[in-house]
């Protein structure tokens, strides 16, 4: 039996699963550990209501609400949970009792909670109340002495309203309604008074409706409260106004007393006489120093109690889900009364069929049972899941691939290929040493601290990058080397090897004079640095790219185009080797693979030395097509019959891939149908699940099923018809593949020039950024260069790490990845595969963080 690699998913069985009733649970909780078998519903056409164990999924249910309440009112009140460590080395299942203990527990726990979150709201509201009504006490008497004021004005005749409605019986009054101290009271002037605390967002819109409502009938004082109150309800502080409303009778009092409360105010009772008034806070005060002590000790009993939950609630949340997914998975299952059993099945991959066994032997040990579990490997045509075994190196790259699409059962993976090209075609758009250097230090300081920083959540772009720590990894080692090719540092050249370019010994900066290649040298590794200070630079570096990326192309797509036949032979589908892989090869290499080896032909050839001018390779594509046999400049000898040859050979490949496999097709079905047969493959053994035969010979059912006397299920065998044979649609999908790759060839091909061009823009950006800095700063001497160098130095790093390697190693990255999923992996990956989902607490738990 082979190892499971990273070139093609895992071979999966699909297997039926017997268990003892008494050690159902058991059983699957152990499954859960090993998390490597992904579960049928046996049960497709029974609602959730009425499966075996949905009981104890709501009871489990609740008991997961109360835990999560207790996690709520933590927050609340800012009480830390202690983490558990590992979520999966809480392996052992509890017993039945330990679950019933735990329900228990927390429902007299949420009992208590509740109790104290009650008392302390209902406290703490009336503390509120209290804290109010002293803000009213307080400002009343600066209200009632303000209309006292009003009223000795109008009685003395200085009002500038004599005829307002409120005033007109101050005006009446004699002398004997008033005070010793020759004050009226607001009684015997038949005026009354509503009190009370409203929001102050609120406070114009309520003198607006008192104003409108009662025509002007009122007096109303109101101020700001300086402290803000904390609303019970929401725990928040709200900004609120004092208010006092004199007025005549008590209908428009009775109205003012509900216009009040319909916007929220808090109305309190004061009396008009000043030493009642004090005795009235003093009273107030008292309460509130007493309620503020009894809130706080049970505030403190609260959180006690709260403290106490948090010891244990990370480890008993995971104990109720662990709990909770092992009834929903047997709710999967089906049960046999016969045997007093319960019957599953599911996909596992081939290679952990004798671990699984095992545990399964386990199990049964351990409860001392002597009838074991049995594990049946069944037959059968239903497509297998794919799955694809990661470690924490592989599953980000293999996460790429999956985000297009999940590869079919066993066909060639590209997450494989895609560990070496995605972090390379990355470094050719982002080559250069000290970015590289940035981004391979950062992706270094992520994997040595992995284990700190693992399952925490610090933001969202971190948590990405730290996701794929070993891409950036790579991609900064592989900046560092297309860097070194390149010779590019922040922008600088540097010298390690001497140049093989030389300038005339009377040569001054600023003279327009060439360099003179030295004789029988070359430079060793990448670019000469003498290209960093020429003028035409930009003009060869510029065709140094273009060509290396279309080369680069070409040997991607000439991999990808190779890898799709490893799926035909594989899938043993030989039409698809003859009818598109080898046309398919042929018409891109007879183009773009003669495009490339004149590529590198033509840099092998030292053109000054033959006093020629070398030839433009894009003009000789455009003729080789528009006019086949002329060559206006020749790169080699015979070079029209060649193209000429090649053109043909391209032209012959379209109608061969478009025709051969419809037509075999055809003929295939046509002999097998003469023969007699209906299809290939028809005959299979498949599950319990699957429907019943019409055969009468053969009864299978959910609740019975055949057996062979030795404790072995018989699985019935069904006909499975093929669907029926359309010509016209193999011709309709042959058509759009034939068009669709002939002109991706072309658009693919172009497609790779990004890497030149954002190459190049990497490389301009990083010139202008230096220019803009520290090529300033250089310039400056003395103590203003210090300061110069210091200030500069700073925003050239600042916008080294934002620009040029965030948001450029971002776009870049992108990039990278269109090329994987549009132009490579279109040539060979079809995608329509089914993911593995197997039953795992590892996964379950990851998931539910």
């Amino acid at each position: 039996m082979g190892q499971d690699t990273l070139f093609r998913s895992s071979e999966m069985s699909l297997v039926q699963l017997y268990v003892a009733t008494e050690i159902g649970r058991e059983t699957v909780s152990e499954l859960g550990e090993v998390g490597l078998l992904q579960f049928r519903d046996l049960n497709a056409e029974t609602s959730a209501f009425q499966r075996t164990f949905t009981k104890e999924i709501r009871r489990l249910d609740n008991v997961e609400r109360q835990l999560r309440y207790f996690a709520s009112q933590m927050e609340k009140n800012s009480v830390p949970v202690r983490p558990v460590q590992d979520n999966a080395t809480l392996t052992a299942a509890p017993s039945s009792s330990e679950i019933d203990f735990l329900a228990e527990r927390a429902e007299a726990l949420e009992a208590r909670v509740n109790q104290l979150n009650g008392s302390y709201e209902t406290l703490q509201k009336r503390w509120v109340e209290l804290i109010e009504y002293r803000w009213v006490l307080r400002e009343a008497g600066g209200f009632f002495d303000r209309a006292h004021g009003q009223a000795d004005e109008i009685r003395r005749g200085s009002t500038d309203e004599p005829s307002a409605p409120l005033l007109e019986d101050v005006e009446q009054s004699t002398p004997a309604q008033y005070g010793n101290q020759g004050e009226m009271s607001f009684q015997t002037m038949n005026i009354g008074f509503v009190a009370g605390v409203i929001r102050r967002d609120r406070i114009s819109a309520f003198e607006r409706i008192l104003w409108r409502t009662l025509r002007g009938n009122l007096y109303m004082n109101q101020s700001e409260i300086d402290e803000p109150i904390t609303d019970p309800t929401t725990n928040e502080n709200v900004d609120k106004n004092v208010f006092v409303i004199f007025a005549h009778g008590k209908e428009i009092l009775s109205k003012i007393r509900k216009i009040s409360e319909s916007l929220g105010a808090d109305l309190y009772a004061v009396d008009e006489d000043t030493n009642l008034r004090r005795d009235q806070l003093h009273e107030v005060n008292r309460r509130i120093d007493d309620l503020q002590s009894v809130l706080q000790n049970t505030k403190n009993t609260l959180n006690a109690e709260l403290r106490t939950i948090a010891q244990n609630l990370a480890s008993w949340m995971v104990i109720i889900k662990k709990e909770k997914a092992i009834y929903q998975t047997m709710n999967l299952f089906i049960y046999d009364s016969a045997r007093k059993c319960l019957i599953a099945e599911g996909w596992l991959p081939t290679n952990v069929l004798p671990k699984i066994q095992e545990r399964l032997r386990e199990v049964t040990v351990r409860a001392g049972l002597q009838v074991p579990s049995i594990l049946n490997e069944l037959k059968t045509t239903k497509t297998p899941p794919t799955f694809h075994k990661t470690n924490k190196f592989t599953l980000a790259f293999q996460t790429i691939v999956d985000a297009y699409g999940v590869a079919k059962y066993r066909e060639v993976n590209p997450g494989l290929a895609t560990i070496v090209t995605f972090p390379f075609l990355f470094a050719v758009m982002f080559g250069d040493i000290g970015h590289g250097i940035i981004l391979t230090l950062a992706a270094l300081a992520m994997v040595w601290y992995e284990k700190s920083l693992q399952g925490k959540k610090i933001f969202e772009l971190f948590d990405m990058a730290f996701f794929g720590r070993y891409i950036m990894l790579l991609m900064g080692i592989f900046s560092i080397y297309t860097g070194l090719i390149y010779n590019d540092i922040f922008s600088k050249p540097i010298t390690l090897f001497e140049s093989a370019w030389e300038y005339p010994s009377h040569f001054t900066e600023g003279d327009n004079i060439e360099a003179v290649k030295k004789l029988g040298y070359a430079y060793p590794f990448g670019l000469d640095w003498q290209w960093h200070g020429a003028e035409n630079s930009l003009l060869f570096t510029n065709s140094l790219k273009m060509k290396l990326s279309i080369i680069l192309g070409w040997a991607h797509m000439t991999y990808s185009l190779c890898l799709s036949q490893y799926n035909h032979r594989y899938f043993k589908s030989r039409i698809d080797t003859w009818g598109n892989f080898i046309p398919g090869m042929i018409f891109f290499q007879s183009i773009f693979g003669y495009l490339v080896m004149c590529i590198i032909y033509k840099w092998t050839v030292d053109w000054p030395a033959r006093e020629q001018q070398p030839p433009s390779l894009l003009n000789m594509l455009i003729y080789m097509f528009l006019s086949p046999g002329n060559v206006p400049e020749q790169l080699y000898p015979g070079q029209s019959g060649v193209q000429v040859m090649l053109l043909l050979i391209a032209l012959v490949c379209v109608p061969w891939m478009l025709m051969l496999k419809p037509l075999y097709l055809r003929w295939e079905h046509n002999k097998h149908r003469a023969a007699g047969y209906q299809g290939l493959g028809q005959v299979s053994r498949v599950s319990a699940l699957d429907d019943d035969d019409e055969d009468d010979n053969v009864t299978r059912g959910r609740d019975s099923v055949d057996s062979d006397g030795s404790g072995h299920v018989l699985i019935a065998e069904e006909m499975k018809e093929e669907e029926e044979f359309e010509f016209s649609e193999v011709v309709i999908h042959q058509v759009i593949h034939t068009i669709e790759f002939c002109l991706n060839c072309i658009s693919h091909t172009a497609s790779y020039l990004r890497l030149w061009a954002l190459s190049l823009a990497h490389a301009q950006l990083s010139i202008v950024l230096w220019s803009m800095t520290l090529a300033i700063a250089f310039g400056f001497t003395g103590t203003i260069g210090i300061i110069a160098i210091v200030i500069l130095f700073g925003f050239w790093f600042i916008c080294t790490i934002v620009v040029l390697v965030i948001m450029e190693g971002t776009s870049a990255m992108l990039h990278s990845l269109r090329l994987h999923w549009v132009e490579a992996m279109s040539k060979f990956f079809i995608g329509d595969g089914i993911a593995f989902e197997p039953f795992s607490f590892k996964l379950l738990l990851e998931e539910s963080e």
